[in-house]
C-alpha cells in the first residue's frame, strides 16, 4: 500500500526549454521532428566536424550506429547516454546536446516545427480543395454528357 502511495505522489519529470533527458523514449520524441539542423561533433573537447543536414531517422536499436554523412543524420538514441536541452543567446534559439562519455553531438535546429506544421496543413488544405474542384468538374462533365443525345 505504501508503494502505491509513493507512485501516486511522484510526478513524471517536466522539462521546459532546458534540462537533461535520460529516458530513451523522451529523447526519441524530442529529436524526431527536428528536420534541418546544424551539427557540431566534439570529441575530447575538440571539434571534429561540423555542418548542416537533415534528420532523416531517429531510432532506438542497440545494434545499429548513429550515422552523419552526406547531409543526412540517422540518429540512434542508444548511441548516447543522455540529451541536454539548452537555450542559446537568443530567446528562440534552442539546441540539443547528445552526450556519450567524451563525445558530444550538438544539434541546432534550422527549421521551426510550428511553421512546418502550418505549411503541411496549408499544403494538405490546398490539395484537398483542388481535388474537390477536379471531382466536381468531372461530375459536372458527366452530367452534361448524360444529357447529350447524339443524332
Amino acid at each position: 500500500m505504501n508503494s502505491d502511495r509513493a507512485q501516486k505522489i511522484l510526478a513524471a519529470p517536466c522539462i521546459v526549454d532546458t534540462g537533461i533527458v535520460v529516458n530513451k523514449q523522451d529523447m526519441q520524441r524530442l529529436l524526431s521532428d527536428l528536420g534541418r539542423v546544424s551539427y557540431i561533433h566534439i570529441q575530447d573537447g575538440k571539434i571534429c566536424s561540423q555542418g548542416e543536414g537533415f534528420v532523416l531517422e531517429v531510432f532506438a536499436d542497440p545494434h545499429r550506429a548513429t550515422i552523419v554523412a552526406n547531409h543526412a543524420l540517422y540518429l540512434n538514441i542508444y548511441s548516447f547516454d543522455y540529451l541536454e536541452l539548452s537555450r542559446g543567446a537568443k530567446e528562440d534559439e534552442a539546441y540539443f546536446d547528445l552526450i556519450q562519455d567524451s563525445r558530444l553531438l550538438r544539434l541546432i535546429p534550422l527549421s521551426n516545427p510550428l511553421k512546418e506544421r502550418e505549411l503541411r496543413y496549408f499544403n494538405a488544405s490546398a490539395l484537398e480543395t483542388a481535388l474537390a474542384e477536379v471531382l466536381s468538374a468531372k461530375l459536372d462533365a458527366e452530367i452534361d454528357d448524360e444529357g447529350y443525345l447524339p443524332f
